[in-house]
């Protein structure tokens, strides 16, 4: 306990650190800030479009207005914790490796994937967070408020919720650092950060769009069962929001699958990280 709590004030080291560094140039913040908003409600505007033509995404799945934006508020609340904790640090992991900046990390009296994944925090991109805390809020209000099947979340699901929020969170995390760790066989590999901008963005819509079909069960199959990123967003949002593929099929699987591979998605990015340190030669060697 005593070594978490030393991890824990330090992390608070980082991230004050960060917002006086952000708050130097409170302009560029605010404008970052701006910026996160417009493009969420853009994404806003588009979705109430598409329902303006369907009742749900998915025939039959009751993904309709109100749950669907509840998932897309999972979305918001995960990838903005992500882009502002990890994203930073882990874009900066390729740069370290090239300038010989890893070489004073390792002698850090520190544990290096800490260091390397939390010493820089993007406070601008929690803007969409609080933007999703008010869409979350005004679907469970509809939902709760409607003439036909209302629904009020029980307790129980708003606890799974957050706990499944977390895994989903520690799943891109884990994803994101396996692919930092190869910068230090590649040395430079936009070209993998592109690719884990492709692969989440899968995760953006529920998971029942793909299970189907000859392209989409494919894609099923490997983004749930070998790259867990469908459930990701899908475990907590269909825990909270309830719809009725969710009744139909039960989720109990689908959340036991989504513990183990938070599990194993941490050890394995742990033990790429530190498989990659040993390949590591100085930048000075």
């Amino acid at each position: 306990m005593e070594e978490l709590r030393r991890y824990g004030r330090v992390f608070v080291t980082f991230a004050r650190n960060s917002l006086v560094r952000d708050m130097t140039f409170r302009l560029n913040f605010f404008l970052q800030c701006v910026s996160s908003l417009g493009w969420t409600a853009m994404n806003v505007g588009f979705y109430l479009i598409i329902f303006e033509h369907t009742g749900s995404i998915g025939e039959g799945t009751g993904w309709d207005r109100d749950r669907f934006f509840l998932f897309i508020a999972t979305t918001w609340f995960i990838n903005s914790l992500v882009q502002a904790f990890f994203m930073p640090n882990a874009q900066e992991f390729s740069e370290m490796i090239r300038t010989g900046g890893l070489d004073f990390a390792l002698l850090k009296p520190i544990d290096t994937q800490f260091l390397i994944s939390f010493r820089r925090v993007d406070w601008s991109q929690l803007s969409n967070f609080f933007a999703g805390g008010v869409i979350a809020a005004v679907s469970l209000w509809n939902l709760a408020h409607r003439e036909v099947d209302p629904m009020v979340p029980s307790l129980l699901s708003v606890l799974l919720y957050v706990v499944f929020l977390l895994c989903g969170i520690f799943i891109m995390y884990s994803v994101m650092i396996a692919l930092s760790a190869t910068s230090v066989w590649l040395g430079r590999n936009q070209s993998l950060y592109n690719f884990w901008f492709y692969i989440t963005n899968f995760s953006r819509y529920p998971m029942e769009i793909y299970n189907r079909g000859y392209l989409g069960k494919p894609l099923f199959g490997l983004f749930t069962f070998v790259i867990p990123i469908l459930l990701v967003v899908n475990v907590p949002a269909r825990i909270l929001a309830d719809p009725l593929v969710a009744r139909e099929e039960g989720s109990g699987w689908y959340i036991i699958w989504a513990a183990v591979m938070t599990v194993f998605s941490l050890w394995a990015s742990r033990w790429m990280f530190r498989k990659s340190l040993l390949s590591y030669r100085s930048a000075s060697s």
